[in-house]
C-alpha cells in the first residue's frame, strides 16, 4: 500500500436554482463545473486538489420539501438515474481537474421500488468513474420525503444483507477511505459512527439548512463527529438558493459555514455566508491521521466502545421500518399528524420523555 501524501479537500458552496424539471438540472452542473474550477485553480496553489465535495441539493434544489410535491410525481419528472447522464457530467469533471468527487442526487429507486426515490451520495474517481453509492439512511424529517433503505427494510435487506456496506458503505480509495454523511445524518452520532466502523477516515458531511448553522448545531455536530470518530470531516454548506431556475431573488436558506475539521475536533478552515458561491478548502493528513489512531492511547475512541453495552440501548424499536414498503411517502400535514406526533406520544407512553406540566396537569384533573 502506498503512502498518501497530503494534499487539499475543497467543499464547494455553489449556488442552487431548484429543478422543477429534469433538464433544470444542466444549469447547475455547468455553475458547479465553475465553482470547482476556481476551487481547484486556487487551492492547489497550496497543495494538489485530491478531493472535491459537492453539498446535497447541488443538481436539483429541494423542489419536492419545498414544494411538498407529491412523492411519484417527483420521481418521474426530477428524480434521476444514478448512473445516469448527471453522474457521467461529473465523472468527465473529476478526470478534468483529477479529483474525486463527492456528490448526490435525488435518485430513481428502480423497478424494485416503483414510483419512489432515494436520496444518493457517491463517490465519482477520476480514473475509474461512480464507485461507490450511499442512501441516505435518515431523511430530514419532518419535511423530506426521501424512501431511506430502513422504510422499505426487508426488500432492502433481502436485495443487499444488513451488514455495515449495506447502510454505511465506505469507499476505499488511494487518497483514503471516504464515507458519507448526507446532511441531517450528520445530527445522528450513530450514523457517522456506523461510517467508522466500515473504516472511514474522511467523513463527507453535506449540506445543512437553517436554523442548524446559526445556532451553532452544525458546527458543533461536525466538530463532535470529527472527534468520536477520530476522522476528517469535510463539511461544505450550500450558497444562495433560487427556489426554481425563474426566481429573482433568492434566498440565504442555508447560512454558510461551510469547514473542514481534522480528526482532533479542530477545525481547520472554515467559510462563512458569502452571499453567492464560495468554497472551503484544508489540507487532508491520511498518515498522520493513521498514525494518531494507532498511537494514542486516549482519544483513539472506537478501540475503546463495549459494544455490547451499546446492543442494551438500542434494543427496541422508536422509528418503525418497512412505512414504505407498500405506501408512497406523505405529504407533510399528513406525515406531522401519523408519524411526528405518534413518535412524540410513544416516547411518553413508554417513559422515555416526561410531558411538559401542562399535559401532566389536564391528566391529573381527569
Amino acid at each position: 500500500m502506498a503512502k498518501i501524501e497530503q494534499y487539499a479537500a475543497v467543499g464547494l458552496s455553489p449556488t442552487v436554482w431548484g429543478a422543477t424539471e429534469r433538464s433544470d438540472i444542466q444549469k447547475n452542473l455547468d455553475h458547479i463545473h465553475d465553482n470547482l474550477k476556481a476551487a481547484t485553480w486556487l487551492s492547489s496553489l497550496e497543495l494538489p486538489v485530491k478531493l472535491a465535495v459537492v453539498p446535497e441539493g447541488a443538481l436539483q434544489g429541494f423542489t419536492d420539501e419545498v414544494f411538498d410535491m407529491d412523492h411519484a410525481t417527483y420521481a418521474d419528472e426530477i428524480a434521476i438515474d444514478v448512473p445516469g447522464d448527471e453522474t457521467d457530467t461529473l465523472c468527465e469533471y473529476a478526470k478534468e481537474f483529477e479529483t474525486y468527487i463527492v456528490a448526490s442526487a435525488k435518485e430513481r429507486a428502480g423497478s424494485k421500488f416503483p414510483n419512489k426515490f432515494f436520496n444518493t451520495a457517491f463517490v465519482i474517481s477520476p480514473d475509474d468513474g461512480l464507485v461507490m453509492k450511499h442512501r441516505k439512511v435518515t431523511p430530514l424529517l419532518p419535511v423530506e420525503r426521501s424512501v431511506s433503505p430502513h422504510d422499505v427494510w426487508d426488500a432492502w435487506v433481502d436485495e443487499h444483507g444488513d451488514d455495515l456496506d449495506a447502510f454505511f458503505p465506505v469507499a476505499d480509495t488511494d487518497i483514503g477511505r471516504i464515507g458519507i454523511s448526507l446532511a441531517i445524518e450528520g445530527a445522528y452520532p450513530e450514523y457517522v459512527r456506523g461510517l467508522a466502523m466500515n473504516g472511514a477516515e474522511i467523513v463527507c458531511r453535506i449540506s445543512c439548512p437553517e436554523p442548524l448553522v446559526a445556532n451553532d448545531g452544525w458546527r458543533v455536530q461536525n466538530r463532535a463527529r470529527a472527534l468520536d470518530n477520530t476522522a476528517y470531516v469535510v463539511a461544505p454548506n450550500l450558497g444562495t438558493y433560487y427556489l426554481t431556475p425563474d426566481e429573482e431573488t433568492p434566498v440565504d436558506t442555508f447560512g454558510g459555514g461551510s469547514m473542514v475539521v481534522d480528526y482532533r475536533g479542530d477545525v481547520v478552515a472554515e467559510h462563512d455566508y458569502g452571499a453567492g458561491s464560495s468554497y472551503v478548502g484544508a489540507p487532508i493528513d491520511v498518515e498522520g491521521l493513521r498514525e494518531y489512531r494507532t498511537s494514542s492511547p486516549l482519544t483513539n475512541w472506537l478501540k475503546d466502545l463495549r459494544t455490547e453495552l451499546c446492543q442494551v440501548v438500542y434494543d427496541r424499536e422508536l422509528y418503525p421500518k418497512n412505512r414504505y414498503l407498500e405506501e408512497q411517502p406523505p405529504h407533510h400535514d399528513e406525515y406531522a399528524e401519523e408519524v411526528t406526533q405518534a413518535r412524540i406520544d410513544e416516547m411518553v407512553d413508554r417513559d422515555i420523555w416526561v410531558p411538559p406540566y401542562h399535559e401532566r396537569e389536564d391528566e391529573s384533573s381527569e
